[in-house]
């Protein structure tokens, strides 16, 4: 593309409602326009960068036997509600109703679709296995849309759907589209993560996310530092350390404490540290109100506790359920005589002469011990934290930030039981298919990538997926011999199919090199005077120097790099 009187732009200054790196430098570069809060529109060059990563995307999905389809985006909202999704995503998705009056939703996903599309097929076990994707746009109402491209309510996502006869199959389905996920993002150029995950909304037998690592990533990693260890936060166990402590129990002790209620507080009031201390927190599961015991430095997971109940999500109980079950205000809950369910963390049945709330207001016990309450449960219901025991070998665990680009799901017979897929096996038994989901969210992977590679000048892009792979500045347009030279390395790039962006306007060299360097187009060739000893200036984006070049070798030199 030549830029003169052509769409083109960039932005000089900071973006300041932009809280992220990419969004900044995507904004600038002119690549992506805010529309509304989570809403984005894209320009010419930065719809090439999101069809360069879908080529690749589509490349690898036709190459391990995919098949794409397209569907709808507007949904009868009772599909949604036959699958018993339409509770779970709640006020996270767009409805609207036609004229009829009849409910409609603007697709946050496709499971119950493709489920439709395959029971035309479906009918034995010899139609299986198959697996169908589509490249389409999603729309979810985020309660907080942020960091540019990386949480937004309008986007679009990758997601295949296999369907097999067993689990055998399905293992040998999910292991495939695993191996395309890893040669996705290796051809993109992400350093990123696989870890274990959450299953969520989309339920199932396992999940596994393809995590970019990032400092502002909204997730967080548990690595080891001696084993391939890799989990999500919300599933990684915690081990606790089981040296029970020797010291002999005390008898609890009734302590006035009027208003500290929190742990920080009554660290510096009574001089016992937090690991000493075991909080109780109620909280709302269904419609019971639970009390969980923790010890005071850790964190309550709010995951762990709703699969432990096998419910969507937990809450907090309110200040007036709180009160009602303790008989006292908030920061003073604890376990003795408590008359509700108490789940307690597996740290804390190894903690001794710990301090607890009193049920009392202004009132904690110290010096207390298991044998001074009834509890209903012990389970892992708390974060890791860096430095805790791996659970795989023992050895560190630390974190990392991570944007989540990419999940694979075994979901096993979840959707085909509420939406009646089956088929008739080798005895004429009717069974149910098992499915995996698989899903790329497009524009995360651009937002990733453009946090991963940039620096003080703008964006670095992956000759894999940059809108451009090759830019030529000319110095001087009125220079008859650079505008010769410019025109027919212009367009032997183009008869070579290397992607060339021409700079012929009619600017000062800085701001075209400034620009360049802003979207981020992997190789720069600038043609000015010294075409007349029949040099060119080659620079590599990555490179902090440029290099003279013969013009008789420069189309080499690029191919070398471009077409390897």
């Amino acid at each position: 593309m030549k830029l003169k009187n052509n769409f083109f732009y960039t932005i000089r200054e900071d973006i300041k409602d932009e809280e992220s790196i990419s969004g900044k430098l995507l904004v600038r570069s002119g690549m992506i326009k805010k529309n509304s809060n989570g809403i984005y529109m894209y320009t010419p060059l930065g719809r090439r960068v999101v069809k360069n990563i879908e080529a690749i995307v589509r490349e690898e999905m036709d190459r391990c036997g995919a098949m794409e389809v397209s569907m709808p985006s507007l949904i009868p909202e009772e599909i949604y509600i036959n699958s018993g999704r339409r509770m779970i995503f709640g006020d996270n998705m767009f409805t609207l109703k036609d004229r009829y009056d009849r409910p409609y939703s603007l697709g946050p996903t496709h499971e119950e679709l493709f489920v439709e599309m395959a029971k035309s097929q479906i009918k034995s076990y010899k139609d299986m296995p198959f697996n169908l994707y589509q490249v389409r746009t999603k729309f979810r109402d985020e309660t907080r849309p942020r960091y540019g491209l990386i949480r937004t309510r309008e986007f679009t996502m990758k997601d295949a759907y296999s369907f097999d006869a067993n689990l055998d199959s399905l293992d040998k389905s999910y292991e495939i589209m695993f191996n395309a996920y890893k040669n996705i993002f290796d051809r993109i150029g992400l350093n990123y993560k696989i870890v274990r995950a959450d299953t969520g909304a989309m339920g199932g037998l396992l999940s596994e996310e393809f995590q970019a690592i990032t400092d502002i990533g909204e997730d967080i990693l548990v690595l080891c530092e001696t084993c391939d260890y890799a989990s999500n936060i919300e599933i990684s166990e915690c081990v606790p350390k089981c040296e029970v402590a020797t010291c002999e129990e005390r008898v609890k002790e009734l302590v006035y404490t009027p208003n500290i209620g929190s742990i920080a507080d009554l660290e510096k009031s009574l001089n016992i540290p937090n690991s000493k201390m075991v909080k109780t927190l109620i909280y709302k599961v269904g419609e019971e109100l639970v009390a969980c015991l923790i010890r005071g430095n850790r964190e309550l997971n709010d995951v762990k506790l709703s699969k432990l109940f096998n419910v969507p999500e937990v809450v907090l109980a309110s200040e007036e359920e709180v009160q009602n079950v303790t008989g006292a205000k908030i920061g003073f809950a604890g376990p003795i005589d408590l008359k509700i369910k108490i789940i307690m963390d597996r740290e804390v049945q190894y903690m001794k002469n710990f301090l607890v709330g009193a049920n009392k207001t202004d009132y904690h016990y110290v010096g207390v011990n298991l044998r001074d309450f009834k509890y209903d449960l012990v389970a892992d219901i708390v974060n890791v934290k860096e430095g805790d025991i791996c659970p795989n070998c023992g050895g560190k665990l630390y974190f990392k930030k991570g944007i989540e680009v990419g999940n694979t799901f075994k979901l096993g017979d979840k959707y085909s039981k509420s939406l009646g897929l089956q088929y008739l096996d080798q005895t004429n038994t009717q069974q149910y298919v098992q499915m995996g989901c698989y899903g790329i969210g497009i524009e995360r992977v651009m937002a990733a990538v453009a946090e991963q590679n940039h620096d003080e000048f703008g964006l670095i892009w992956p000759i894999s997926i940059a809108p451009y792979k090759v830019s030529i500045v000319l110095i001087n347009e009125n220079d008859d011999k650079q505008k010769a030279v410019a025109d027919k390395l212009y367009n032997d790039l183009i008869c070579n199919n290397i992607s060339v962006l021409y700079d012929n306007r009619d600017e000062r060299p800085g701001v075209k090199f400034n620009d360049m360097d802003l979207i981020g187009i992997p190789i720069r060739i600038t043609i000015g005077k010294k075409v007349n000893e029949n040099l060119v200036e080659f620079k590599l984006r990555t490179d902090n120097q440029a290099i003279d070049i013969n013009v008789l070798e420069v189309i080499d030199k690029i191919k070398s790099i471009c077409l390897n």
